[in-house]
């Protein structure tokens, strides 16, 4: 939360996606445990944001969802209000990118599970991207998370998921001005039917052709539903390096 109101005192139009709420705007309950990699990051219980499951020990996530008190992440979820038997809880410890001061720029963070998960039915890993394959303007992508529907409506404890069209990162540009980085950022359009990401999604993956390429970050301060203003999005591909050197050069990130 804190990270949050420091961004949008500073940055009127953005809004860090990592206040203590979560939410899908419109789209639709995902079939349950159809996203096995889909990670909720808890503070005493409650969900701040979402993650996903790259190995057996790491969940990949945003860096503002970085929080003064312990983090446990919760796997194998569709129905975050309940002790689901497929659930795993596992506590972190918080890796941020070592540039990341707050802003927008360096907003990805690597959970270290202080236990390796079990890998089941409900709880898989999802891989990375091997190479920069750009993804074309318009290009359909999946997105996820568990709360709120809307900027002023109720809260759903259930996993959902909807679609969301990769924008020009031009036009991107114009929109935010500075504060989108084009190496870094990804960003996307959407529709007010359609909907998309909201605040408390931070984390979660944007999903391009069966692969996670961005992290959920940012959307227009309260306006989350606001088709004018693109939705943002940390581009894995570009901290695949990091990602690899803090697990250790490991081979097994595919």
């Amino acid at each position: 939360m804190i990270h949050a109101y420091c961004i949008i005192f500073v940055f009127q139009l953005l809004s860090l996606t990592g206040a203590m709420e979560s939410s899908i705007v419109g789209g639709k309950v995902a079939k349950p445990h159809s996203r096995p990699y889909m990670a909720s990051l808890q503070i005493r219980g409650h969900h701040t944001c979402g993650g996903m499951l790259i190995r057996e020990d790491f969940v990949l996530t945003a860096a503002h969802c970085k929080y003064a008190e312990q983090t446990t992440v919760v796997l194998g979820a569709h129905d975050i209000s309940k002790k689901e038997k497929s659930q795993q809880r596992i506590e972190v410890e918080y890796i941020p990118h070592p540039k990341y001061t707050g802003k927008y720029d360096y907003d990805i963070m690597l959970l270290k599970l202080k236990k390796k998960a079990t890998l089941n039915k409900y709880v898989k890993t999802i891989g990375l991207p091997k190479k920069d394959g750009k993804i074309p303007a318009n290009i359909k992508c999946n997105v996820a998370g568990w709360g709120k529907t809307g900027p002023k409506k109720p809260t759903s404890n259930v996993l959902r998921e909807t679609t969301e069209k990769m924008q020009f990162s031009t036009e991107c540009r114009n929109k935010w001005g500075e504060s989108f980085n084009i190496k870094q950022m990804l960003c996307t359009k959407f529709t007010k039917k359609k909907g998309g990401i909201c605040q408390g999604d931070s984390g979660g993956p944007l999903i391009c052709n069966t692969k996670p390429q961005g992290i959920t970050a940012f959307t227009k301060q309260d306006e989350c539903d606001n088709p004018e203003y693109p939705h943002g999005f940390t581009k894995i591909h570009f901290f695949l390096p990091w990602i690899k050197e803090v697990m250790q050069g490991s081979g097994d990130v595919v």
